[in-house]
């Protein structure tokens, strides 16, 4: 059984040591890729020269600021995917030699777990295993714990990809105003008045239309991106969920049921 269980599990080593960072930089490249094709043709100039109310200026300077958070948040979990990985095989190699020494680091097999959050989850079930000493463990609580933790960081993404399409919403409310503005100043209806009146006009419409997609498109790209984040997360807590679940809950049921 141990060499059929060390099988399944090797079967996946490497496949995700950096997944999650390989995935956010292809997104990132093609976005950036878009971009650039975007200057060149000219229509990131004709938004920027149009947009008098610089809402669509402000989105990009907060999508941009959001994308180093998303950078900041995969090279975490590519870390913690890779600590998983490494602590894996030792746990399923050693996983009748698991203690917590003196100085609260878990030891498997006479060699400390690499720092992260499943080493962490595995020494909260040691500590209640040892102080609660009940024949059945549960650690439901302490996996929607570590999910919450993880998820936490997220927040202020998922915030933030809703605000830029309230700014878009508010950079249309906007150009309406500039649109209809020139209406009420038209006194005589002239062709050189009705002339500077709809140049106002298109001004306002180009204001309301640039705010608008400019939020749409930086509202959605930087969704796909903590999309990614949350998924990888959930797969992260899902592997820790069934390595500690197969290898560590069971050992410790047995330590305290004296078997």
């Amino acid at each position: 059984m141990r060499d059929l269980s060390s099988t399944l599990f090797a079967k996946r080593e490497g496949s995700r040591d950096h997944h999650v960072l390989m995935t956010w930089l292809i997104l990132t490249g093609v976005i950036l890729f878009g971009f650039v094709v975007a200057w060149e043709l000219g229509f990131i100039g004709i938004i920027i020269e149009a947009d008098r109310s610089r809402i669509s200026a402000l989105i990009f300077v907060i999508y941009i600021c959001f994308s180093g958070h998303c950078f900041w948040l995969v090279l975490g979990l590519s870390t913690e995917w890779n600590m998983l990985r490494r602590g894996r095989t030792m746990i399923v190699e050693n996983d009748e030699n698991l203690v917590l020494s003196d100085a609260d680091e878990v030891i498997v097999g006479g060699a400390k777990l690499p720092p992260g959050v499943m080493t962490d989850h595995i020494r909260n079930l040691i500590v209640k295993a040892v102080r609660h000493e009940e024949p059945r463990l549960d650690q439901t609580l302490l996996i929607q714990n570590l999910a919450e933790r993880l998820r936490h960081k997220q927040n202020i993404g998922w915030f933030a990809s809703d605000a830029l399409i309230k700014l878009g919403l508010l950079g249309t409310i906007i150009g309406f105003i500039l649109m209809l503005g020139p209406v009420a100043t038209i006194e005589e209806f002239d062709v050189e008045h009705l002339k500077r009146a709809l140049t106002a006009m298109t001004g306002g419409m180009a204001v309301a239309l640039f705010t608008t997609l400019t939020g749409l498109i930086g509202s959605t790209l930087l969704k796909l991106q903590y999309q990614i984040i949350d998924k990888a997360t959930v797969s992260l807590v899902d592997e820790i969920t069934e390595t500690t679940e197969v290898h560590v809950v069971s050992v410790l049921e047995r330590v305290n049921a004296g078997i």
